[in-house]
């Protein structure tokens, strides 16, 4: 398994990897900005397949918590575990391209697998969304909504009297009368929301899901290998190509994640045209994506074909496998969903007996995959192999811990936005929850650029930081964006809410965080690594990755809030209770971040001179 990596990319699981082996591809000829011509349909093809999946992903956070009326625990249970998948299904489709499809056919596949799985969830949500109830001392009561926005109240019958239902700072639950006096007074834990949802919506919800990650799993490392494709080897316009491409990820993002929440929720006074609309957006640009391949007009003959010697008769098999595999993950994200959470005083051991299957997984491997692998190094690699490892294992832990709190944008951040942030810009006009996404994108196409020419200013003079102390910034930066947030949290309005900058600034930090660590991850593992296991490292790598998107859900589930009908129940709980996870995971990110500064120098001497 042949792996060339470019260490330009600008997200966790951007895979600038060539999994197959590579046809080296003529790099002369008909030119676009110095770089083959097939690099701009490339670039188009990833910028929209990126448009459908983050506007996706922009939207999928609010959809699951207000349409279907999950509750937090559950809402980022499901996040997490579904952008675990995505970052871990890459491994498989890019072992089918190598051995049997080659890379064209199977970003082919993976583009109508992604296409119609956002159908999907276009049409799980026209069935009207799930109707609320509460239990209160074991009776069910079921839940009227009157108002929209601000006004937005909830209300139950009971003994034929409508009672309004206010949560209070104390966790109680009040229930309210017509004159505003308290009829019911519900101690903590004795009122319990729900939602009553249509078996056949959340079917396609989670069918829906279950498309998505088989089919990015064969779309996300294989466009990267035909990128590499281009360009002959020692052609030193590869870094700088790889850099263009994957700055067509950002922009696709970027647009997505403004359009698709709009069109489903709306802005300012429009209510927007419904979830529908925002699935829609995004089957329609991965669509796009799709006839970008399908209808290249020879453009791309001779990238990206069926490895020499393959056996074409079981392309069938593949793609039948590929669907037979729909029901496990549906299965899996259906275990997510009814997954309850341990009692306290269990202890560990007893949350690790209680997780759910995908975390069984998760951890299992990794943490069986890592001790095995340090081993076998100690035995068959030479004292200074096995100090690259051992270096290599230490980074991809602390790479863990960035991701699994960066990727809290678009879990416990976005309920925040939604619910505890002042979403108008300058008072000309607000932006939705699912918006605040873009911040990010748009940071990084802003100073991609200006770091790029940073580093190689820095490496010029000889002063550009180790790859070690790059890490050590990352995580200091990841757990300063949460405490900005936290210092601004302290100037929230009478409403509870925070002003809409204080977010920005959060995601402004956080993006310079990412520019030192996500551009030399896949770079430091194929330097590090002993060469005859490089592959199997990569695929610790992603593995790694694949974790930290499960945990971000877990770290998620922590700062969960309790909702009647989609709705906080009480502000000011919904702010304290963000405002002190946000602070813990800032102050812990910090300490591990300046852990790791401490332990760059040893780390740099087990690297023998890697950079």
């Amino acid at each position: 398994m042949t792996i060339q990596i470019d260490d330009a990319a600008a997200e966790p699981g951007a895979v600038p990897a060539d999994f197959t082996a590579i046809h080296p591809g003529p790099s002369g000829g008909d030119q676009w900005y110095g770089h083959p011509r097939q690099l701009a349909r490339l670039f188009t093809t990833e910028a929209m397949e990126r448009f459908g999946y983050y506007g996706m992903r922009a939207l999928l956070t609010l959809y699951l918590a207000q349409h279907f009326l999950f509750s937090d625990t559950t809402t980022t249970g499901i996040y997490g575990g579904f952008t675990a998948l995505v970052y871990l299904t890459p491994l498989i489709g890019g072992l089918l391209a190598d051995r049997y499809l080659g890379s064209k056919r199977s970003v082919k596949f993976g583009a109508i697998m992604m296409s119609l799985g956002y159908l999907v969830l276009c049409f799980s949500s026209t069935g009207g969304a799930a109707k609320p109830f509460a239990t209160i001392d074991g009776q069910r009561y079921d839940v009227t909504v009157q108002g929209t926005g601000e006004a937005r109240q909830q209300f139950i019958t009971q003994d034929g009297r409508q009672l309004l239902i206010k949560g209070n700072e104390d966790k109680t639950v009040s229930l309210l009368g017509t004159d505003g006096q308290e009829v019911r007074k519900i101690a903590s834990g004795g009122f319990v929301p729900g939602g009553e949802r249509a078996a056949l919506f959340t079917f396609l919800l989670l069918s829906g899901l279950s498309l998505v990650t088989i089919g990015n799993g064969f779309f996300k490392p294989n466009i990267s290998t035909i990128v590499g494709s281009l360009y002959k080897a020692g052609d030193q316009r590869k870094d700088a190509g790889f850099t263009i491409f994957y700055m067509g990820i950002n922009l696709g993002s970027l647009f997505s994640q403004i359009l698709c929440p709009l069109l489903a929720v709306g802005m300012g006074s429009w209510g927007g045209l419904g979830w529908w609309a925002g699935f829609g957006l995004a089957a329609a640009g991965m669509a796009v994506s799709w006839m970008l391949f399908q209808f290249d007009g020879g453009k791309l003959d001779g990238y990206g074909d069926r490895p020499a010697g393959a056996d074409s008769s079981k392309d069938i098999m593949i793609y039948v496998g590929a669907l037979l595999a729909i029901p496990v993950i549906y299965l899996l994200f259906g275990n997510l969903m009814n997954y309850v959470k341990p009692e306290a005083g269990q202890g560990i051991v007893g949350y690790i007996a209680t997780l759910p299957i995908m975390g069984k997984i998760m951890f299992g491997s990794f943490l069986v995959a890592v001790p095995a692998i340090m081993i076998w190094s100690w035995m068959k690699g030479t004292k200074q192999e096995f100090q690259m490892m051992l270096a290599a294992m230490v980074l991809i832990t602390f790479n863990t811990v960035f991701w699994t709190l960066f990727e809290q944008a678009g879990s416990s951040l976005t309920l925040f936005a939604d619910r505890n942030t002042d979403m108008s810009v300058f008072g000309l006009f607000s932006i939705t929850a699912g918006q605040t996404q873009f911040f990010n994108a748009f940071f990084i196409v802003a100073l991609a650029p200006l770091f790029s020419m940073m580093w190689n200013g820095l490496a010029r003079r000889g002063m550009e930081p180790t790859i070690p102390i790059k890490f050590g910034v990352a995580l200091v930066g990841v757990g300063l964006g949460f405490l900005f947030l936290v210092w601004g949290a302290q100037f929230a309005g009478p409403d509870f809410k925070v002003g809409l900058w204080w977010l920005a600034g959060l995601y402004l930090i956080h993006s310079i965080a990412e520019l030192c660590i996500s551009p030399v991850g896949l770079s430091m593992i194929t330097k590090l690594s002993i060469a005859r296991i490089v592959g199997l490292m990569m695929g610790v790598w992603f593995l790694s990755i694949a974790v930290a998107q499960y945990v971000a859900g877990v770290v998620a589930q922590v700062a969960s809030v309790e909702t009647v009908g989609g709705q906080v129940t009480n502000l000011k709980v919904s702010l304290e209770t963000y405002v002190g996870v946000f602070q813990t995971i800032g102050m812990i990110a910090v300490g591990i971040g300046a852990l790791l500064l401490l332990l760059s120098w040893p780390l740099k001497q087990l690297m023998h001179g890697v950079k």
